[in-house]
């Protein structure tokens, strides 16, 4: 599901959650862990759609870079011992 761009630059937790398809409570969490880029307004967490698509892109990254790693397929990334 891509983010509608025609839409407000700005994304509420319960938006959020839609889109990334967790529960508002692992958007919270992960806002605490200081894993999602976010700013409040009032005491009401808000999510600039921009920033969430640089993050999600980053995240995926991550990913692909883990999952071609030596650790991922089951080799030592240390050497031999």
């Amino acid at each position: 599901m891509a983010i509608d761009n025609s839409l407000s630059p700005v994304i509420t937790v319960r938006g959020l959650a839609e889109y990334l398809q967790v529960h508002p409570s692992t958007v919270y969490r992960l806002v605490k862990l200081g894993l999602l880029p976010a700013f409040k307004v009032g005491s009401d967490w808000r999510f600039n759609r921009e920033d969430i698509q640089r993050w999600r892109l980053a995240q995926t990254s991550q990913s692909l870079a883990l999952a071609g790693s030596p650790a991922a397929q089951g080799g030592r990334s240390g050497g031999d011992l």
